[in-house]
């Protein structure tokens, strides 16, 4: 089923059960002689803002998200959590301030309770019918995604036997790409060999995939690692087998229905209401910084060009979420064409072109405050990977081949590596803070980016940038 009529789909489904929940409550109401309003066209209005209220509610809780591979349990938990959610929203709301606590709730507010359980029942019904059909119509080979298995040996012969043994999964095997650059032949499967893991992109291209389950047998550890760096660029889903789980124990995320298991390679590192929050947050505090200390950063601005020859702000090309190039923003803290004869080398502690008034403001961070602009814009957020040059970031991902996992996520004005980590001078700091990148995107949490503001702060109000 195309992705566009699944999402009508599951939108018209909770449409109307959202409503069917909605004028039950009302019978239920009348039926106990409480107040309702009168008419069908008054009833029908207040039944489109509680559907509103409960769309926003099911779209920051990431429900209509793609539901390949999840279980039918997990449906319901995620609509009983969030049915949960919206109800106890519903009861603060519609609370009288004058209400006497020390009296039992009226029958007026016990409905409330009636009225999460029509949610759940009817939501989390149509939800399940709706998948049981998409499952059947999968099960008849109707709306499953293209996918190859990356892999030439009996473990990837077993896994596509598998994959054939439950098309409910989705998974419609195109065929197989070796790892090795000279695949043994195979009379009976000669014809689903694809291609080599050099063909990838071409492969990834041409057959329009959008699943890659890897499957790569009896291979070292490091080769593993080069094999998943190569091909984690590909705008594809990536899983793997569960036997190679402790080569990329941390950075994966098992998924089973049938008793099948497949690790996901870079699940989704937050959830939607996260993400969303996360954004609203660096919104919400990058403008208020921004216009509370206008008047200091004016000053700032007013110092660097009377103390030094150039312009108050410096610009330079960075790599943003998957590899997009833009313009950083900050305070010149350098002279005038600070890398004009060194060419891209990385300040020192100690470094000779940094003026007097950019020592000052590297001490306080306060010449990062100009990135509060690319916050703005949604190339950076406030926490999150610094980004790099490009030109050190092709050299680093040439060194390291999970360097690229940090453009997986928007690079921030301040991290988990600025506040643990040394300041980079050598090649040696940078593999340090590359650690603490990926624990960081491993571990990401709004809790962890809270932590990581305040030690920030901390950082500021001891002069301890540099």
């Amino acid at each position: 089923m195309p992705k566009p009529i699944e999402k009508s789909l599951l939108l018209l489904v909770d449409f109307i059960t959202i409503n069917l929940a909605f004028f039950g409550l009302v019978h239920l109401r009348s039926s106990f002689d409480l107040f309702v309003e009168q008419g069908f066209g008054a009833q029908f209005q207040i039944s489109l803002v509680i559907y509103f209220m409960w769309f926003l509610l099911f779209l920051f809780m990431g429900m209509y998200q793609s539901w390949y591979t999840q279980s039918r349990f997990d449906e319901l938990l995620t609509v009983a959590k969030t049915v949960g959610l919206g109800v106890l929203i519903i009861f603060f709301v519609t609370f009288e301030p004058d209400s006497d606590l020390s009296q039992p709730p009226t029958v007026g507010r016990m409905m409330i309770l009636s009225y999460a359980v029509l949610m759940l029942l009817l939501v989390g019904s149509g939800r399940l019918i709706l998948h049981t059909i998409q499952r059947k119509l999968l099960a008849a080979g109707i709306g499953q995604r293209n996918t190859v298995i990356l892999g030439w040996n009996k473990k990837s012969f077993k896994l596509a036997e598998k994959l054939e043994k439950y098309p409910a999964l989705g998974y419609k095997l195109i065929g197989y790409v070796s790892i090795d650059p000279s695949p043994a032949k195979n009379k009976s499967k000669d014809d689903k060999l694809l291609g080599t893991l050099t063909e990838i992109y071409q492969v990834v291209h041409k057959y329009n995939i959008e699943q890659i389950l890897i499957s790569t047998g009896a291979i070292n550890q490091k080769k593993i690692l080069n094999v998943i760096a190569q091909i984690e660029g590909l705008p594809v889903q990536i899983k793997i087998e569960p036997d190679l789980y402790g080569t990329i124990m941390g950075l994966a995320k098992t998924q089973q229905i049938y008793g099948f298991p497949l690790i996901e390679i870079q699940p989704q590192l937050l959830k939607p209401w996260e993400r969303k929050t996360k954004r609203f947050i660096d919104l919400a505090f990058s403008a208020t910084v921004l216009i509370l200390m206008l008047p200091l950063l004016i000053l700032v601005g007013i110092a660097i060009k009377i103390t030094s020859p150039g312009p108050v702000f410096y610009k330079q090309k960075r790599v943003g979420k998957n590899g997009r190039i833009f313009t950083i923003y900050k305070f010149r803290t350098m002279v005038k064409n600070a890398e004009k004869l060194t060419g891209p080398v990385w300040a020192g502690e100690k470094d000779p072109r940094i003026t007097a008034v950019g020592r000052l403001l590297r001490k306080t961070r306060l010449d990062e405050f100009p990135q509060l602009i690319n916050v703005m814009t949604g190339n950076m957020s406030l926490v999150g990977p610094r980004p790099e040059r490009p030109y050190f970031v092709d050299r680093l991902k040439r060194q390291y081949p999970f360097y690229t996992r940090r453009l997986k996520v928007q690079p921030g004005i301040t991290g988990w590596a600025q506040v643990k980590g040394k300041y980079d001078t050598t090649i040696e700091n940078v593999k340090e803070k590359l650690d603490y990148d990926l624990y960081y995107i491993e571990n990401m949490s709004l809790r962890m980016d809270i932590r990581i503001l305040l030690f920030t702060i901390a950082v500021m109000l001891r002069f301890k940038g540099q």
